[in-house]
């Protein structure tokens, strides 16, 4: 049975009832207010306080009827007493304005949330609150088949909610097990668009990586945050150092956030680690200070630095021998090291069962016992987990191409075996 997911949100930041709320300066909003018209074209208030995620009576309003007096907007249409439907364009005076903003830069989207709310925010649900307990991660695991003493492993390294290493022969499951232990991570999140430094923007948002589960507007919250499941973010041997900091558009004159800071609140999977273009000492090396001090340090081409929470845990995954990736003192640093190791017969065993249950091929005992015998006692093989999976597969797809049903036969088994290992 699959673990339900409790995306109870915590905590709401709560819709702003003055352009002081908000946290911004009003010129900040208006350039906002600019570059959304030079992009979108003619808008009403509405529109315009949708596309920057702010409230038009207490704050789009105010800014527009600054922008109308300074006139670098004008109303083209407007029939209603109510001015939330007139419709907006630029000035040639506000054109002028609005070259000059983009030469400072190009961000376009909701309304940022200043850094100190960020900080305020992230600080009522952090990673570290949460209480993970035996039947969570047996309940997360429930459709793997992991031996009893490596759940008794993973249960306390995901509830100390400190960084963790998984290692073992490559094809036991390492990532699936990382993947379902994250569902054990209760609660949603509020994460934001994007946050302002400095009068800098930091794109955070990633539709890619963070799930949304409500939908995005409510009159009572402040929809520059949306709500999201705790992130769950893999990466692998595409990761540089340059992943790891603010990465500044020199074109668009924002930056976007690293893994570790979309992935707050929640876990970050570093899969085939030793295998990045990052060697694991300057991985770590960088690492080092925020996960001792649970804060990660950044420096803005203003030269201003930024300290934001790095509380998240993250998981190392690598098929390599940890002693032969870092020295004894990064180890001592991530406290869980943990062994995915190869499945026993009787695991093995289950694992081929199921994997027939689950693409509708009749199980034969007698041919896993053949199975067996021949590919791996007679080869001298190791069993993996992920052999089961593969060797059906390749079983179906020998029989699409022969027009005969999947089964279990010894020549189907052979053949997919042929194909599937390579001598050594």
């Amino acid at each position: 049975m699959a673990l339900a997911l409790d995306n109870t949100i915590a905590y709401r930041p709560q819709v702003p009832k003055s352009v002081e709320e908000t946290g911004l300066s009003p010129d900040f909003i208006s350039d906002l207010i600019l570059k959304t018209l030079f992009y979108r074209g003619t808008l009403n208030g509405g529109a315009i306080a949708s596309e920057l995620k702010l409230p038009y009576a207490t704050v789009i309003q105010a800014i527009l009827r600054s922008l109308r007096e300074s006139t670098l907007v004008e109303v083209r249409r407007g029939s209603s007493f109510q001015d939330i439907s007139w419709d907006n364009a630029l000035t040639e005076k506000g054109r002028q304005r609005v070259a000059e903003v983009l030469s400072r830069d190009m961000y376009l989207g909701p309304a940022p949330v200043p850094l100190d709310q960020y900080l305020e925010v992230t600080s009522r649900q952090r990673f570290q609150t949460q209480q993970i307990d035996e039947s969570m991660v047996r309940e997360a695991l429930s459709d793997l088949v992991i031996n009893d003493h490596t759940v008794s492993q993973l249960g306390p390294a995901m509830n100390s909610g400190r960084s963790m290493f998984l290692f073992g022969a490559a094809g036991n499951g390492k990532t699936v097990v990382a993947e379902r232990l994250s569902r054990t991570i209760a609660g949603g999140i509020m994460v934001p668009y994007a946050v302002e430094a400095d009068n800098q923007v930091i794109k955070v948002f990633d539709s890619l990586q963070h799930k949304a589960v409500e939908p995005e507007e409510n009159s009572a919250n402040d929809n520059r945050w949306i709500a999201c499941r705790r992130p769950f973010i893999v990466v692998g041997g595409e990761l540089t150092m340059e992943n790891l900091d603010l990465m500044y558009d020199n074109h668009m004159k924002y930056y976007t956030a690293p893994f570790q800071l979309k992935a707050n609140a929640g876990m970050l999977l570093i899969d085939d680690f030793g295998r990045q273009r990052v060697s694991p000492q300057e991985l770590l090396n960088r690492w080092i200070v925020p996960l001792e001090k649970g804060m990660d340090f950044y420096t803005l081409i203003t030269g201003k630095q930024v300290v934001v929470p790095f509380d998240l845990l993250i998981v190392y995954s690598t098929n390599l021998d940890p002693k032969d990736l870092v020295d004894e003192a990064f180890l001592r640093r991530i406290r869980y090291k943990i062994e995915i190791g190869d499945p026993s017969e009787e695991e093995f065993r289950e694992i081929f069962r199921r994997v027939c249950e689950s693409k509708s091929i009749p199980m034969r005992q007698d041919m896993l016992d053949y199975l067996i015998r021949r590919h791996f006692r007679e080869a001298e093989r190791p069993m993996r987990a992920v052999h089961p999976r593969d060797i059906l597969e390749q079983v179906i797809d020998i029989a699409r191409y022969l027009n005969k049903p999947p089964e279990l036969t010894e020549e189907l088994l052979d053949r997919a075996c042929a194909t599937y290992f390579v001598k050594l």
